[in-house]
């Protein structure tokens, strides 16, 4: 009996050398695929696979795809090293107790997934959402620091941002040499010292202050290029409004306020990392505004504030809970700004199905892809706070009067996929738009 118990040990033990061995190859190779998990990722991923037991390769995949890739681009290089190095079914990582053989998983439990086609992109449109997920990944923020000419940048943007916000009266009222009111309190004061004798009057009014600001901020995969720049300058937000919040949103809502409150920008993004984990991963924006419409505290952030969103607005799925929140938050606020990196093409228009729909409750929406961009537009945002509300979705509709309708969802069609269209037409092909 010691005999073949040590030798089921020194079965097992052999078997958990060549697992671990094969394993560490597996993640070399992703390396040299260009997906690099780092250190972290690697442990998470080799604790994930002693817990879970998998015992077929569908199993193994997920485990390995969810602790092991950061960014949707990577899940094609991922699928194929993975197919490489576990589509036989030879190797396994929990053998039953009592075997010491390596049992082979049969071809039928492989899953769809490991042979999923890799579809190309060609005669995809920019901006049509395609390139667009729903998928959750875990990934920390890691920008490079800021260069001296951003520096530059956002220190000539908070007192630019200062003169662009507007004012508004302040609920309570303060002494003031001039008002409205008769501070009779500070007056019957006043007497009692001189013998309750009225000498002069005092007044009291509501003093001006800037409006609240609100940013949300998109660090999706598919804004990978304008995420770190878009937080930059919600830093500098921060540091120039003195009531404002900020938020970020991928695949879930997270407040980055307190933060962004140090007093260097890149130790304010070395700080992100310990809140943010959706980075570069995939995208719900009707879930994250529900999400932050659904609380009371946030909601009160947005009462008369100026809304500011930086994301491409390329939903994946129904887009109703996108509409809906963008109206309740334009009705809440005092002005909804839009930025968006596909708005800096010339003949962008917004006709993916999230977008055209949202369009009619945006007070602005503007092109901004980097930090340059983004203090260009605030330049432009005075005018836009005191013009017209809802000036967007009027400009896009003149000469247009199919596109007004009181059914947003209505204004394109359900399916069809929509993009940055050439001449200002507005053009639709076949396939599924939804992101």
């Amino acid at each position: 009996m010691s005999a073949a118990a040590d030798h089921l040990a020194a079965a097992q033990l052999a078997a958990a050398h060549l697992a671990a061995a094969h394993l560490e190859g597996f993640t070399t190779a992703l390396a040299g695929a260009g997906v690099v998990p780092g250190a972290n990722k690697r442990v998470d991923f080799l604790r994930a696979v002693a817990l879970m037991r998998p015992v077929s390769p569908v199993e193994l995949y997920w485990t390995a795809r969810v602790t092991l890739v950061s960014a949707v681009e990577e899940v094609g290089p991922f699928d194929r090293v993975f197919a490489a190095w576990f589509a036989d079914g030879t190797v396994t990582l929990a053998p039953p107790a009592g075997s010491t053989a390596l049992p082979r998983v049969p071809p039928s439990r492989r899953g769809r997934l490991l042979s999923r086609p890799q579809g190309g992109t060609e005669g995809r449109r920019r901006g049509a959402g395609h390139d667009a997920s729903t998928d959750e990944t875990t990934s920390t923020c890691a920008f490079p620091p800021t260069s001296a000419d951003k520096r530059r940048l956002l220190v000539e943007a908070e007192p630019a941002l200062r003169r662009a916000l507007p004012t508004q009266r302040a609920r309570r009222h303060q002494p003031a040499r001039r008002g409205d009111q008769l501070d009779l309190r500070r007056v019957l004061r006043a007497a009692g010292r001189n013998g309750g004798d009225v000498v002069g009057l005092r007044w009291r009014r509501r003093p001006r202050r800037p409006r609240r600001a609100l940013l949300l901020v998109d660090v999706s995969g598919s804004l990978r290029q304008t995420s770190g720049d878009a937080l930059r300058f919600a830093h500098a937000v921060v540091r120039a409004v003195p009531r404002c919040e900020v938020y970020t949103f991928g695949t879930r809502l997270t407040r980055i306020t307190r933060q962004l409150a140090a007093p260097d920008v890149d130790a304010a993004l070395d700080g992100l990392a310990a809140v943010v984990f959706d980075v570069n991963g995939g995208t719900r924006i009707g879930h994250a505004l529900e999400e932050f419409l659904a609380d009371a505290r946030r909601t009160a952030a947005a009462r008369d504030a100026v809304v500011l969103i930086v994301s491409d607005g390329l939903e994946r799925g129904d887009p109703a809970a996108m509409v809906l929140a963008v109206r309740r938050l334009g009705r809440l606020s005092h002005r909804v700004v839009w930025w968006s990196p596909l708005a800096c093409d010339p003949n962008y228009r917004p006709v993916t199905r999230g977008m055209a729909a949202v369009v009619g409750d945006l007070d602005d929406l503007v092109g901004v892809r980097d930090l340059p961009s983004a203090v260009g537009a605030v330049a432009r945002l005075a005018a836009v706070l005191a013009g017209p509300r809802r000036s967007v979705g009027r400009k896009m509709t003149e000469g247009r009067p199919e596109l007004m309708t009181e059914d947003p969802i209505a204004l394109v069609p359900a399916q069809g996929s929509f993009g940055v269209t050439r001449g200002g037409d507005y053009a639709t092909r076949g396939g599924d738009d939804s992101k």
